[in-house]
C-alpha cells in the first residue's frame, strides 16, 4: 500500500530580541497571513493614495470657489459704490429740481405781485381824456418854423408831401373854410373846453366835413406838395395857448 504524503505548509518565523537582556521571543506566521497583512497594506495605501487625490482636487475646488467669492465681493463692492454714486446724483438733482421750483414760484409770485400792483395802478389811475389835444399834428416829416408866441398865438410848421394832418384829440369839426391867408381852416371842438385850429398855407386834400365826429389820430386833411405851411393852434376855454404845453409828443 502506498504511503500518502503530506502538503508541507510553509509559515514564517519572526524574531524579537530585545535591547536588554531578556528572552527572544519568536512567533510564526503562515503564508496566508503574511499575504492578508500585505493586502492590508495596499488597500490602506490605495485609500491614502485616493484620499490625497481627491483632497487635492477638493482643495482645487476651494481655491476656485474662493477665487469666485472674492470676485463676487469686489464687485458687490463696486455695485455697492455704484448705488451710493446714484443716491448722491439723485439727492443732487433733487435738491436742484427743488431750487427750480422755489426759483419758478418766487418769480410767479413777483409776476402775479406786479401785476396785482399794475391793475390796482390801473384801476387808481383816472381814466385818460382822450378829447385833451395831445397828439402831434402832423404824421409826416415836418420842421418848426416858429414856436407859440404873444404875437403869434399858434405853432407854425413846415411839411413834406404824403403826410398827414390829422386830429389831435376827440371832437366834432366846426368849421371847413379858408380865407385870403390860408387854403384850407378846420376848427375841432373838444368836450373838455379845449378848441383846435389847422390851418394849411398850401392846398391840400381836406377828408372831413362840418359835424364830423373825429377820434385823435383821424385824417383830416394830406397835403400835396413839399414845402407845405401848417400854422396849428390851441385855445383853452377861448383863449390860445401854447401847443407844445398839451401835447405829448409827436405821434
Amino acid at each position: 500500500m502506498a504511503r500518502q504524503r503530506h502538503k508541507r505548509k510553509e509559515s514564517f518565523s519572526v524574531l524579537i530580541v530585545p535591547n536588554s537582556e531578556g528572552k527572544s521571543k519568536q512567533f510564526h506566521i503562515s503564508r496566508g497571513t503574511v499575504q492578508m497583512i500585505l493586502g492590508i497594506l495596499i488597500l490602506v495605501l490605495l485609500l491614502a493614495a485616493a484620499a490625497i487625490v481627491w483632497g487635492v482636487g477638493d482643495f482645487g475646488k476651494q481655491e476656485s470657489l474662493r477665487r469666485e467669492s472674492e470676485e463676487q465681493k469686489k464687485r458687490i463692492e463696486e455695485l455697492e459704490t455704484e448705488r451710493d454714486n446714484l443716491v448722491k446724483e439723485k439727492d443732487t438733482l433733487s435738491a436742484e429740481i427743488e431750487a427750480l421750483q422755489s426759483e419758478a414760484e418766487a418769480k410767479e409770485e413777483a409776476a402775479g405781485e406786479e401785476a396785482e400792483e399794475e391793475k390796482e395802478e390801473a384801476e387808481a389811475e383816472p381814466e385818460r381824456d382822450n378829447s385833451v389835444p395831445r397828439q402831434y399834428p402832423y404824421t409826416g416829416i415836418s420842421t418848426v418854423l416858429s414856436n407859440y408866441s404873444e404875437e403869434q398865438p399858434y405853432l407854425s410848421l413846415n411839411t413834406a408831401a404824403a403826410g398827414n394832418v390829422v386830429a389831435t384829440g376827440d371832437g366834432m369839426v366846426t368849421a371847413v373854410d379858408s380865407d385870403d391867408t390860408y387854403a384850407h381852416i378846420i376848427e375841432i371842438e373838444h368836450n373838455n373846453g379845449y378848441k383846435t385850429r389847422y390851418m394849411c398855407r398850401q392846398e391840400a386834400q381836406v377828408q372831413l366835413q362840418v359835424g364830423a365826429q373825429v377820434q385823435a389820430g383821424d385824417i383830416l386833411m394830406t397835403a400835396l406838395t413839399d414845402d407845405t405851411q401848417l400854422d396849428y393852434q390851441v385855445e383853452f376855454e377861448g383863449e390860445s395857448i401854447d401847443p407844445l404845453t398839451v401835447f405829448e409828443a409827436k405821434g
